[in-house]
């Protein structure tokens, strides 16, 4: 290569990036999209980015956002990346050539609107580039800094975030060889609830052309009366009234640990008496249905026809809520009774508890209750924002059904393992407590193509989905079409989720 190549030079609405290229790919990282969200910009809106001149060095990452730990039981599950600086609102681009015309995949990271960045290893965009697609991944401001709700004006900035980078795109992508109009935005996670909630939004007409949402669908959004409740106990835990002002001036670190304990309580000790219904979902900072950025709840704006003409691919994961049990150390903890009393939490009589275990034959208490959290979370959902597009706009089902939880520390196909065979990055090593050690490349290649033929050609390989026949495929090493997978379970769920 000349040094040209390996280091390949961008222009930019707002100034020029040299990043570096290796096998054929071209690698652009840490680049802004939108201002430093500190000082004046502080919980406001992103701002325009200050052009610069010269050249802008684009070959390490850029800072990551303020953000806290994962909580102990799943920090070694999922490696976190702290970058130290202010121009946070950055993004990582791949791609294999800067003529132009490709497919774009911009990629919105989970984390329960806590924790995550788009620069963690295992979102590496050089496998899809590899194989044609210019690959995006974006940060986006978390936890309080993003999705506090005061009911004072402030509200969703994590999603004007992601608008933002999604301009960005629209704007400059055909620099790095892609083609705006063929834009795939994708998640996981809340990433996904994002990507949802984005297809709901008028805001986000035009954006994008196709959506992916990997286990997280449109059932975790708060109502006014919720993010209040939230805001107002962040507000007693710094120990300031209840606004943004009061709350922006305490310092990042003192709101971020404070933003933390709130989740770490909810999800440990969640008392419904404290938390309404946010005792189930444990989302305390998630988008609120504030009636501006977010107009109306995405369900029902989805049914309503909002996103009719983006192409969808949803789905989620056949034992999601292992990660949750097993992390934690009680899945084997459950017995008869709590698995019962816990599913007349979610909605489910005894009647329907014993269709989930007659499904089981021998399995432990522990194992029914974790297919049943992980329908309430996410399969449940994912199906109804299906239905909800149902009669025109084009959707595709898929379930995710690898690996079995003996080959990776008894997680199973959990909340988060799919990840890493999505991207084709399953040789690293910072996946391997989630993935298992012997990750396979078959299912690797399969799922890495089906996500590649989505963006490219629309087409993920199994007739879309329909309310008749409710066709979904289930991936590992191969794709089964297969009609409305576990109806009986489905089922139970009519009227309640």
């Amino acid at each position: 290569m000349s040094e040209m190549t390996q280091r390949p030079l961008v222009q930019l609405k707002d100034g020029a990036v040299r990043g570096q290229a290796e096998s054929g790919v071209a690698a652009f990282l840490g680049v802004p999209y939108a201002a430093a969200p500190f000082g004046a910009n502080r919980m406001e809106p992103p701002q325009p980015v200050p052009a610069w001149d010269g050249e802008r060095d684009a070959t390490v990452y850029g800072p990551t956002v303020p953000k806290g730990d994962y909580p102990p039981q799943y920090a070694p599950l999922f490696p976190e990346v702290v970058i130290p600086g202010e121009d946070c609102l950055n993004l990582n681009v791949w791609t294999p050539d800067l003529t132009g015309g490709l497919p774009v995949l911009v990629w919105i990271h989970g984390g329960s609107f806590m924790n995550g960045s788009g620069s963690v290893a295992e979102y590496s965009g050089a496998g899809f580039a590899r194989d044609g697609v210019v690959c995006v991944t974006i940060n986006y401001r978390l936890s309080a800094e993003g999705f506090l709700f005061l009911g004072d004006g402030t509200a969703n900035l994590g999603l004007l975030d992601q608008l933002a980078a999604l301009r960005w795109v629209q704007d400059n992508i055909s620099a790095f060889g892609g083609d705006p109009a063929r834009v795939t935005v994708a998640g996981e996670s809340a990433g996904a609830m994002s990507v949802t909630t984005l297809l709901s939004m008028p805001l986000a007409e035009g954006l994008f052309a196709q959506a992916i949402t990997q286990s997280g669908a449109a059932a975790h959004t708060l109502t006014q009366d919720e993010g209040r409740m939230v805001g107002g106990y962040l507000a007693d835990a710094l120990g300031v009234p209840a606004d943004c002002d009061s709350i922006k001036a305490a310092p990042v670190g003192k709101l971020v640990q404070a933003a933390s304990d709130l989740v770490v309580e909810v999800q440990t000790t969640p008392d419904p008496a404290r938390w309404g219904q946010l005792a189930l979902s444990l989302l305390p900072f998630a988008p609120t249905v504030d009636g501006a950025v977010l107009p109306q709840a995405p369900l029902p704006a989805i049914a309503a026809g909002h996103g009719r003409g983006v192409a969808l691919l949803t789905g989620s994961n056949r034992d999601e809520a292992r990660l949750f049990l097993v992390a934690a150390g009680t899945i084997d903890l459950i017995d008869d009774a709590t698995l019962e009393a816990a599913a007349g939490a979610y909605g489910l009589s005894a009647d329907s508890v014993d269709v989930y275990r007659a499904n089981r034959p021998g399995a432990h208490a522990g194992d029914v209750l974790a297919a049943i959290v992980t329908d309430w979370f996410f399969a449940i959902p994912a199906i109804r924002v299906a239905e909800a597009r149902a009669g025109g706009a084009r959707t595709w089902a898929y379930r995710f059904d690898y690996p079995a939880p003996e080959d990776n520390h008894r997680l199973g196909a959990c909340h988060g393992v799919e990840i890493p065979f999505v991207f084709d990055t399953i040789s690293g090593d910072d996946a391997r407590p989630r993935i298992g050690d012997a990750p396979s490349r078959a299912v690797a290649d399969q799922v890495h193509q089906v996500w590649v033929n989505f963006i490219t050609n629309g087409d993920p390989g199994w007739p879309a989905y329909d309310t008749t026949s409710r066709t979904t495929g289930l991936l590992t090493d191969t794709i089964t079409a297969a009609a409305d997978p576990s109806a009986d379970e489905r089922a139970r769920w009519s009227g309640i989720r």
